[in-house]
């Protein structure tokens, strides 16, 4: 029997950067001061190749592209405790992100939230949506995951915790390299152009241009 094609939706994982909130030009900004208190200038669009990847490729990569020294621990501390501070009153959902986390919950599907940003990032995020952390079942971040996106191993995991199967979930992403982890976790995909064009996230299942454009068939199967 295949299970994909009979496989009913049980569980949604959902992404956090570029899925329910446009933390990225945060997160960018704080990078940049985090090197400009080094004396480099880097600018955004360097973190860009890097994006859905997590926090120490985020900063990681810029750093071997000109050659810096970082020390990882101590300089992703100083980014987020930077991030935290500027999204202050800030950071907002984006559209139709609430929205649809309680649209899934109403309708008894379990829920998750599944980020390669690391644990502070993702819970000062959802402080700052005014989402309680006990929407979601399970919270899996970039921490507790030695491999991070494309591989699948952060969608496992948090599929893992809601307790269905990999066939049985919805993952929705933002990024190519979580598309691309999606797929391989063997899940169906919805994807939202909120930071690449649809025709890089070609391999999800839907692409929608916000979460206010979700049609019914992706919750009904």
């Amino acid at each position: 029997m295949d299970m994909k094609s009979t496989a009913r939706l049980r569980g949604v994982v959902f992404d956090m950067d570029g899925v329910l909130v446009e933390s990225e030009p945060f997160i960018m900004e704080a990078s940049s001061r985090m090197f400009a208190e080094k004396g480099y200038t880097i600018g955004h669009s360097e973190f860009k190749p890097f994006v859905g990847m997590g926090e120490d490729r985020f900063i990681g990569g810029p750093a071997e592209k000109f050659g810096i020294k970082l020390d990882p621990a101590r300089d992703k501390a100083r980014t987020y405790e930077i991030y935290l501070d500027i999204i202050k009153g800030k950071l907002k959902p984006l559209s139709g992100a609430v929205e649809l986390v309680y649209k899934c919950r109403d309708r008894g599907f379990k829920l998750a939230v599944a980020s390669s940003a690391d644990r502070i990032k993702v819970e000062g995020n959802l402080r700052e949506l005014g989402i309680p952390a006990e929407t979601f079942a399970a919270i899996v971040t970039g921490d507790d995951v030695a491999r991070k996106k494309p591989a699948p191993d952060i969608f496992l995991e948090a599929i893992r915790r809601l307790g269905v199967e990999p066939a049985s979930c919805l993952i929705v992403e933002d990024a190519v390299a979580g598309v691309a982890a999606a797929k391989a976790a063997g899940s169906k995909c919805l994807a939202v152009t909120s930071t690449f064009p649809p025709e890089k996230l070609a391999a999800a299942d839907w692409i929608v241009t916000d979460l206010r454009n979700v049609s019914d068939q992706v919750l009904s199967w």
